[in-house]
Parts: C-alpha cells; sequence; structure tokens
C-alpha cells in the first residue's frame, strides 16, 4: 500500500500524520524532483512524527534535508525484514543525496571451477550465479588474480575450451603442455577430477596438502628413475612456494571473511573492507560516505544491505566495528543470500583485534585520499576555469560524441565526469532515429535537444558541455542552448584535430580563434580524456549493435516462429539453409511444428513460388 502527501509548507503536517499506519514499512523524503532520502522504520507514524517534531539546528543535516522536502510517500509492508529489503532496494534505485551511496560499488573478479561439467574448467567471472559451480575470490588486485592463475595453469593444465567436441587430433594446448586433450580421450575422468581436486584445495588455501602430495610424486618419480617427471613435479613445488612467500596471512583457521573498517571526520564516513580468504588477505575495498544521515550503527547497516547481493555473497563471517541497527534482520538476508548461515561479530579482544586495527586505519587512510583528490580536482577546476574563460567551475562535465557507419545505426554517446572523475550513472546511448542518411550536424542536433529536454525536467544539467567537432559542431551547440535559453547556464566548448599533423584545438562560442593548449597540459589532456571515453563507449554501443543486426537470422521474419522454435528448426535440421530446403512435411516432422505451421514457415521462405503459384 503506498499513501503520498505533497504541501509546500509542511510535508508532515498533523492531518497527513493522522493518515499514516503505524505498522511497518518504508518512507521516501521527495524535493521538487528528486528524492531526498529513504528510510524504514517498524512504526511509520511514530518514525516520521519523530522528523516532524525535529528541534535540531537548521543548519543540521537532518534540518537541511526536511527544508527541502516537499512530498512525502510511504509504503507499507508486512514485516520490518520485507521494510529492510525494500528500503536497500529504493536506495539503489534513486541513489537519493542523503542516504548511503557506494560510489566505488565495482563487482571484482572471481575464480569459478565448474565442478559439475564432466570436464571441468577454470575461468575467471565478475557474476555469481547458482550453478553449482565453485567461486573464489573476490580478488581485488588483479595482478595477483593473475599469478594465481599463471600457477593454476601451470601446474595443472586443465582444459581452455567453452565446450568440448570430438577431435581426432588434439589442439596446440595439449602439444604445449597445457591442456590433458580429454577432447580426444587422451586423459582418464578419474585422473582428471583429481586434478581439479588439487586445484579446490589451492584456491581454499590448503597449500601445505598440495606440497605433500607434489614431494610424494617427486620422489615416486625418482625413485622410478623418471627423472623428468621428478624434475617437473620439483618445479611445481618450487613456483608453489615462491607464491605463497607473497600471500599475507591474515589467520589460522583458514576461514573466509569480510573485516569492516569505520571511521569519520565531521559529517563525512569512511568505511574500509579487507577480504580474508582461506585465512589470507585477498584484497580491499574502501568507500567514502560524503553526507549521511544517521549514526553510525544505522550507516554500517545501510551499507550491509547495499553492498551483498545476489551477486556479491557475504562470506561465512563479517567482523564489524561496533553493532549495527537491526542485526538479527540484516544476518537472516545475508544468510538468505549466501545460501548458509552468516555470522556477524565484533571483535573486542586478542588476535582478531589485529585485522580490526588494520580495516580501521585503512578506513582513515579513505580521508586522505579523498582530500587529494579534492585539492587535486581544485587545481585542474581553475586551470579549466581560467584557460577556457569558463563562467562556471566545470565540476559536472558531459561530452557528447556521434558514431554512425554510413548514417546507417546512428548513435549518440554521452559520458559523464564529476569533479574529474566518470560519473557512470550519468552515461547514456542515443538511438538517432529517422536519419538514413550521414548527416552529423543534425544527429547531435536531435541528441542535444533531447538530452537539453530531459536536464530541464530533472533539474541535472551540466556545467559544462564539451563536443566532439570543431566550428560546425559548436555553432549547433550554442544553436541548442540558445534555443532552451541556456547559453549563460552551461559552457560550451568543442574539441577536434582538424589537421592530422596538427595537434588538438578547443572552440568557444564567441571567439573566432581556437584555444591551443601544450600538447601535455594537464588541462588538455583531462578533455581528451572524455573526449576519448565518449569514443570508446559510442563505439562499443555501436559495435554491439552492429553485430546483432548481423547475427540476426532470416528465420526472426518468419511469422510463428519465436527463439524455442528457432532453436527446434536449427537443432533438428542443423542450419538455416537445410530449413530452407525442406518440404513442408520434412518442417512438420520437427517437435513442436505441426502441419499448419509447417506449411506457413514454407509458403513464406519460398514466396517466388507462392508467385507463380498464384499465376
Amino acid at each position: 500500500m503506498t499513501r503520498e502527501h505533497q504541501s509546500p509548507a509542511n510535508a508532515l503536517d498533523t492531518t497527513f500524520l493522522a493518515t499514516v499506519s503505524h505498522g511497518p514499512g518504508v518512507y521516501l523524503m521527495q524535493g521538487k524532483r528528486e528524492v531526498l532520502y529513504v528510510g524504514k522504520a517498524a512504526d511509520l507514524r511514530k518514525r516520521l512524527a519523530q522528523y516532524a517534531h525535529f528541534s535540531g539546528p537548521a543548519h543540521s543535516k537532518t534540518g537541511v534535508m526536511l527544508s527541502h522536502v516537499r512530498k512525502v510517500e510511504t509504503i507499507l509492508t508486512t514485516t520490518e525484514k520485507e521494510a529492510l529489503i525494500l528500503e536497500a532496494s529504493l536506495i539503489k534505485k534513486h541513489r537519493p543525496r542523503y542516504n548511503v551511496i557506494l560510489r566505488d560499488d565495482k563487482n571484482y573478479p572471481l575464480i569459478k571451477v565448474t565442478v559439475k561439467e564432466k570436464w571441468p574448467r577454470v575461468l575467471v567471472t565478475r557474476r555469481r550465479i547458482r550453478d553449482g559451480s565453485r567461486y573464489f575470490g573476490p580478488f581485488a588486485s588483479t595482478s595477483a588474480m593473475r599469478t594465481t592463475l599463471k600457477l593454476l595453469f601451470s601446474m595443472f593444465p586443465l582444459r581452455r575450451c567453452k565446450t568440448i567436441r570430438r577431435r581426432e587430433r588434439p589442439c596446440l594446448n595439449y602439444q604445449m603442455g597445457r591442456c590433458l586433450a580429454p577432447c580426444a580421450d587422451l586423459v582418464d575422468n578419474t585422473e582428471y577430477m583429481a586434478m581439479v581436486r588439487e586445484v579446490i584445495l589451492l584456491l581454499e588455501g590448503k597449500n601445505q596438502h598440495i606440497i605433500t602430495n607434489l614431494q610424494e610424486k617427486m620422489h615416486r618419480a625418482a625413485a622410478d628413475l623418471a627423472f623428468e617427471e621428478a624434475a617437473l613435479q620439483r618445479d611445481r613445488i618450487t613456483a608453489l612456494q615462491r607464491t605463497l612467500e607473497h600471500q599475507v596471512i591474515a589467520a589460522e583457521h583458514g576461514l573466509d571473511q569480510d573485516v569492516f573498517g569505520l571511521a569519520r571526520h565531521g559529517a563525512s564516513v569512511g568505511i574500509a573492507l579487507l577480504f580474508v580468504r582461506a585465512g589470507m588477505i585477498s584484497g580491499s575495498q574502501n568507500f567514502f560516505i560524503a553526507d549521511p544521515i544517521g549514526n553510525d550503527a544505522q550507516i554500517l547497516s545501510q551499507t550491509l544491505m547495499l553492498y551483498y547481493s545476489n551477486r556479491r555473497h557475504p562470506p561465512r563471517e563479517l567482523m564489524l566495528p561496533l553493532a549495527i541497527e537491526d542485526e538479527t534482520l540484516v544476518c537472516e538476508q545475508l544468510s538468505e543470500l549466501r545460501e548458509g548461515p552468516v555470522r556477524l561479530s565484533v571483535p573486542r579482544r586478542g588476535k582478531r583485534m589485529q585485522l580490526m586495527r588494520m580495516a580501521a586505519a585503512n578506513a582513515e587512510q579513505v580521508f586522505s585520499k579523498e582530500s587529494k583528490k579534492l585539492k587535486a580536482w581544485q587545481i585542474m577546476a581553475k586551470t579549466l576555469v581560467h584557460k577556457l574563460r569558463l563562467s562556471n567551475s566545470p565540476d559536472h562535465i558531459e561530452c557528447l560524441d556521434i558514431s554512425n557507419l554510413s548514417g546507417k545505426q546512428a548513435v549518440g554517446s554521452l559520458v559523464c565526469f564529476v569533479r574529474g572523475e566518470p560519473e557512470k550513472r550519468g552515461y547514456r546511448h542515443y538511438r538517432i532515429t529517422g536519419r538514413d542518411e550521414p548527416d552529423d550536424y543534425a544527429m547531435m542536433r536531435e541528441v542535444l535537444q533531447r538530452r537539453m529536454e530531459t536536464g530541464l525536467a530533472k533539474n541535472n544539467l551540466p556545467d559544462m558541455l564539451l563536443l566532439d567537432g570543431g566550428k560546425g559542431q559548436l555553432g549547433i551547440g550554442v544553436e541548442v542552448l540558445a534555443d532552451f535559453d541556456l547559453l549563460d547556464r552551461i559552457d560550451l566548448v568543442a574539441i577536434a584535430k582538424e589537421k592530422q599533423d596538427e595537434g588538438e584545438k578547443l572552440f568557444r562560442p564567441g571567439r573566432k580563434n581556437p584555444i591551443i593548449l601544450p600538447a601535455h597540459a594537464p588541462a588538455l589532456l583531462y578533455l581528451m580524456r572524455i573526449r576519448d571515453e565518449s569514443h570508446r563507449f559510442g563505439i562499443t554501443f555501436h559495435r554491439r549493435l552492429r553485430r546483432n543486426n548481423t547475427l540476426r537470422s532470416p528465420l526472426d521474419k518468419v511469422t510463428g516462429i519465436g527463439e524455442q522454435r528457432k532453436k527446434d528448426l536449427l537443432g533438428t535440421l542443423g542450419s538455416y539453409k537445410r530449413i530452407q530446403s525442406a518440404t513442408a512435411k520434412e518442417l512438420a516432422t520437427v517437435p513442436g511444428i505441426g502441419p499448419v505451421l509447417a506449411e506457413s514457415i514454407f509458403r513464406q521462405l519460398h514466396p517466388e513460388k507462392n508467385k507463380t503459384h498464384a499465376a
């Protein structure tokens, strides 16, 4: 059940509060055009009444937030746990200004062992799905992960190919000793699976067990005078021991843990996360939360709910610097994600405190990094304002690039940078419609008009707009911004290399000659970085469109055939050529294709025969 109240004067007046339920649910504080804050409560009316009677300073975070609230929406839930889950979902969707936002919320790579396959393989993935495979990680350091993979592939030559096809002769990987060639029946499955179990032991951190096994094999081979085999096992032992020297042992228990540290400087919070896998530190991740509402217990609770998901499962134990809000409910949700028990602990003494102190030190370090980033950006912003004669500090820059192939499949790609860093939420692709001829100016005009309309409606316009092109593109930008009365609000810059042997030129409205900065000037390199990112973003999408167009089958145009029937036809007859040459009776023998549909497919695949028959 959803209830809204809107009142410019007081969105939390007594009339509205009287209509709010005492049950559990979620509330959304909304401003003019955006959601400011999402919260949950076991008793919605009681929680909103606390906001209505807020008596703190007007300049406090809560006071400032409440001064911007124009509308309150409440959503009732059946239980507190449902409210907790819904709150996390809505925060991820709306990314409100005053909630915990994990801006560095990227998925680190995992090593996956496909143990459910007859011939398992080892691969890298960023998605954890419930397919019965074993997953190890995450690896915050890709170099450490590559070192681990190099060791695995050198010691355990499992198959690399995605699918197994029966081969008379094995491929080059077998000749190079990188694969046991199960495709050519050159290895017994029992022997192969024993090697897979050793791979899993290594990834679980049970390295001493593997070294013992390798030593036994080496001694047996030496006793049998198989000196080449003994030397191979010796080299594997040496490589494994060399790798182990660089691993930081965090604990002797060999468990998987995530260790959280939290530090606060004024209104801002820094959170550090250490990944402990099989008793060893495999990496870390840091978050800077600029201005969240709530105490440390609430912020840490919200962080756990936002960080872990179906794609990022929690380990067996989370070590926390303090007890969190709604600990029982959060623990239940994390256990469901893991499909096993999850323990939340707050260490106070003993060996675990060494890990907690390390996490706390990393959390403090977050502020130092943020301070350096802010100072570096302030210098860059001043330089841009001075060199380009900007009217605003370019904290929010967007860059537009048009990509097309002779006018076909035209795409506009827009990238967004905020205070010197990419803001992926602001990236956009625009499918350009109604253009069959190459007209970059018209395409740019269409995309800019659409962006300005959306920006005015959502109040999220950039401070500076960078266009990939010269004076012509700049002229289009000036016309569009003038139509929306935004020339005084948005600084417009175009960047182009007009001749191959010349450097980059920057164009500004009202200026006849281009601005030419030294080739290695930091300001120019920064603008080139933004332009190149827009190229990459646009070309990637454009390639995907062309690939999808190329892979489109003629069967897609046949009425009555969906994805499943297309698979059935191709699976039975083997190829489109054979489907096209089949008779209606042969088509009718395919599972899921009856006589009536077979006749329809035949007529659609042979329109020329229909015309001949009609004549």
